[in-house]
Order: structure tokens, then C-alpha cells, then sequence
């Protein structure tokens, strides 16, 4: 039992780190670094990652759906995205009622598809792509003021879940890169229009 957790953690470490999520695990010095490029206060930027590790926690504190989903929890700015699947409807509405509760949660965006959990390769597979697309955002450096870090990338099967607080002028050249990258399918924007 002790080697399948073991196995876990590495995994879940892993992949974070190659999806560039190491915010959580590194700590405060991310969270500083961050808040200098972010539109996001500092006490929003610090909420997100307390939603996530919440999220976190009804996602492996509940035994049923750790062993029969795979399931990703992101916030940005107070709205948190669930991605992964679920093999039934049940198990997705007890994730939904359960993350729910969290405090400060003020939106949530459920893509959990109803289907069996994705492969290791499937899940390399995105974060490669995820990887990609924030490397293709730096191109963008024509846009005044545009910085890339603003941009929250998720990959699941496919799709790019791309989150953040842009202005206008900055939507479209952000998605149409997006697009453009290879083993990208679908761009889902879930942007805060600023002014």
C-alpha cells in the first residue's frame, strides 16, 4: 500500500512539474515571483492556490474517487475549472457538491467528462501539449504590455483550457497561437475580459 502511494506521489509530481505547476509544491518564492507579473492580487493569487489544495484534498480524501476518476482541479481568480473524467454522472456531481462548499470558490467551470479515467500516456501527451503552448505565447511579444505568464494553460485530451484576466485586444492573438500548436484540438476560452 505504502509503494502505490509512493507511486502516486512521483507521478503527481512529475507531471506537475512538466506541466508547470510547481507553484504549489515550491511554495512562497513562486507565489512572489508570480505576483510581479500578475493582474491578480496578491491575496487572489494566494486563494487560487488555497482552492486548488483544497480541491485537492476532496479529490484524494475521498476513496472513491481517487481509485475511479482522474480528475484536475485549476483556479484562477476565484474560478475553478474541473478537467478529467469521471465514469459516471454520480461520481462527477459528488466532486462538483463537494468542491463547491470551498470558500471563495466563485465560479466553476465542469468539464469532467463521463468516461473512464485517461492513460499516463494520454496525460504526458497534454502536458507536452500544455508545455508547447506556453512556449508559443512568448512569440507573442508584438502585443503592448502582453505577458505571457498571464495566460493559464490546461491540457485534457486535447483540449487547451486557457484561463486568465486579458484585455481585449490581447483575446484573439492568444487563441489563434494556441490553435496553431501541434496536438492542440480545441481551444476553450475562459477568459475575464479586463479593461
Amino acid at each position: 500500500m505504502n509503494t502505490h502511494r509512493t507511486q502516486i506521489f512521483s507521478c503527481l509530481l512529475i507531471t506537475s512539474l512538466i506541466s508547470g505547476c510547481a507553484a504549489v509544491a515550491i511554495g512562497g518564492a513562486t507565489t512572489g515571483v508570480a505576483v510581479l507579473h500578475d493582474r491578480r492580487t496578491t491575496g487572489t493569487v494566494i486563494d487560487d492556490q488555497t482552492i486548488e489544495l483544497k480541491a485537492l484534498k476532496v479529490l484524494y480524501g475521498d476513496e472513491n474517487i481517487r481509485n475511479n476518476t482522474h480528475v484536475n482541479a485549476t483556479s484562477y481568480n476565484n474560478v475553478l475549472l474541473l478537467t478529467g473524467e469521471a465514469p459516471t454522472e454520480q461520481l462527477r456531481n459528488q466532486i462538483v457538491g463537494q468542491v463547491r462548499k470551498i470558500p471563495k470558490v466563485s465560479k466553476i467551470h465542469n468539464q469532467i467528462l463521463l468516461a473512464a479515467p485517461s492513460t499516463l500516456i494520454s496525460r504526458s501527451s497534454d502536458s507536452y501539449v500544455t508545455s508547447k503552448a506556453k512556449v508559443a505565447l512568448f512569440d507573442l511579444n508584438r502585443i503592448a504590455g502582453f505577458d505571457p505568464t498571464r495566460v493559464k494553460v490546461v491540457t485534457e485530451n486535447g483540449v487547451v483550457y486557457l484561463m486568465g484576466l486579458l484585455k481585449q485586444h490581447e483575446v484573439t492573438p492568444v487563441v489563434e497561437t494556441i490553435r496553431r500548436v501541434g496536438g492542440v484540438q480545441r481551444v476553450v476560452r475562459l477568459f475575464e475580459i479586463i479593461e
